[in-house]
């Protein structure tokens, strides 16, 4: 099971390296792969879909032109969802909002195809965006996208152990959640 992971990520790699290098074809398999991903992560920050669908439109824009800037093949995944986040925040400036009511609007919005794609249970997703809004982000990113803790940190910024706590206290709440769904 590893060693497909390991291939995997090996193709990854060479997808970015290959794209890096100026392969139209490369770059558009990058974003095929990544693309879905990506949305739901943008709709889990926005709970608005064309809000969604403009940011991810404007990270790979952003993606496609800072490409070659990028160091390690590894990281892209994690760079294209902070690309991401980094959109969301923008668009909600635009609108004039401020991140707050970003944090206030993170709930599931019921019936959204968006939302249907991200969530395996309609209870787990409510429960989920239930939670403040970091701790539903890392959540979000470490189960449903399978990040590791060290990538998320990349995301949002912050160390580790922040992401560690952010896990535990996330999962501490939706524990509580369920206990009280019973």
């Amino acid at each position: 099971m590893v060693w497909i992971g390991s291939l995997q990520q090996a193709k990854s790699d060479f997808l970015v390296l290959e794209a890096q290098s100026g392969n139209h074809r490369a770059f558009a398999l990058l974003y095929k792969h990544h693309n879905a991903a990506l949305l739901r992560f943008a709709y889990r920050l926005s709970s608005d879909e064309q809000l969604a669908l403009d940011s991810v439109q404007e990270a790979w824009v952003s993606l496609s032109k800072s490409l070659r800037t990028l160091d390690d093949p590894r990281s892209f995944k994690a760079w294209a969802y902070k690309t991401v986040r980094w959109r969301v925040v923008d668009q909600v400036r635009r609108r004039g909002e401020t991140t707050e009511e970003l944090d206030e609007k993170t709930t599931i919005a019921a019936g959204s195809s968006l939302m249907a794609e991200m969530a395996t249970s309609g209870q787990l997703a409510a429960h989920i965006a239930q939670l403040p809004t970091t701790e539903g982000e890392c959540i979000h990113l470490f189960y449903l996208e399978e990040l590791s803790v060290a990538e998320i940190a990349h995301i949002q910024a912050v160390p580790a152990g922040t992401v560690k706590s952010r896990l535990n206290r996330a999962r501490a709440r939706l524990r509580q959640q369920f206990k009280g769904d019973e």
